[in-house]
């Protein structure tokens, strides 16, 4: 069906892993030349002839300014091309959460309005942005403009949402939780965060929302750690939007009363 989900294995460049763990005890795990061949190395052992590469930027991700992540994706697309291989590096903002949802049934459910064509504006524009690039280095599209129109009708027409569904089934999922998403796992307790005051927000750094999500259980802060896939937050607002008092900005969701009132 010309589409997978996967991550590393065992097989796939073995020796990252072992130079992961060093990275970790010697503190270089932020060093910009090891996370480039990190990344590379499993892109062309897996067999890939192009790569895409969403090259995130700002407070939630590594790469904390332009210049860094520039820097990154110039040495990986760099790796692609000596090794043969075509290669478009994008950098993306992460200074604030990308589309509405941080957690994860509450992502797949926004996977799925997006596929719909009903997503937040953000993470579509993102979507079809990533898209458009990837159909150039697939040779499908002459370039980003006519990319970026093949996938606008893909969502459009609907083959989008039914090439998802049919990548689903090929690997083992149901698809009838795509067609009724209240099926997936939901929070006991469900609660909005609302605004102090009223005002433009300035400021949603992705980084606390993100380690929020992670004390809330939605993520590993060790690899020990369990994932509640029920948990997460939703933002409701983005920088530069007028709220008003008692709005909501924010909302929780948590498995116990505990975590929400903290």
């Amino acid at each position: 069906m010309g589409v997978v989900l996967t991550g590393q294995t065992a097989d796939l460049a073995p020796a990252d892993g072992k130079l992961y763990a060093l990275r970790d005890v010697t503190g270089t795990v932020q060093s910009i030349p090891l996370i480039a061949s990190s990344v590379m190395s499993k892109k062309i052992a897996g067999g890939t002839t192009a790569v895409l590469l969403d090259v995130k930027v700002g407070s939630g991700a590594f790469m904390k300014s332009i210049p860094e992540a520039r820097q990154l994706a110039e040495l990986m697309v760099e790796i692609a091309v000596g090794s043969g291989r075509k290669a478009i590096a994008l950098l993306s903002d992460m200074n604030q959460p990308l589309g509405r949802a941080v957690g994860n049934a509450l992502e797949v459910r926004e996977a799925i309005d997006t596929l719909q064509n009903h997503g937040p504006e953000d993470f579509l524009e993102h979507c079809l942005v990533v898209a458009a690039h990837m159909l150039v280095l697939g040779d499908t599209a002459g370039n980003a403009e006519e990319g970026r129109k093949s996938a606008e009708y893909a969502l459009e027409s609907g083959a989008a949402w039914e090439k998802f569904k049919t990548l689903i089934e090929a690997q083992g999922g149901d698809v009838v939780y795509l067609e009724n998403p209240d099926r997936f796992p939901s929070a006991p307790f469900i609660n909005p965060i609302t605004s102090l005051r009223s005002g433009y927000l300035s400021t949603i750094d992705a980084r606390i929302v993100g380690e929020i999500s992670v004390d809330l259980g939605a993520g590993r802060a060790k690899k020990s750690d369990s994932i509640d896939h029920a948990v997460g937050i939703e933002v409701l607002q983005k920088v530069g939007k007028y709220v008003e008092q008692d709005q909501p900005v924010f909302i929780v969701h948590a498995n116990n009363e505990e975590l929400l009132a903290a």
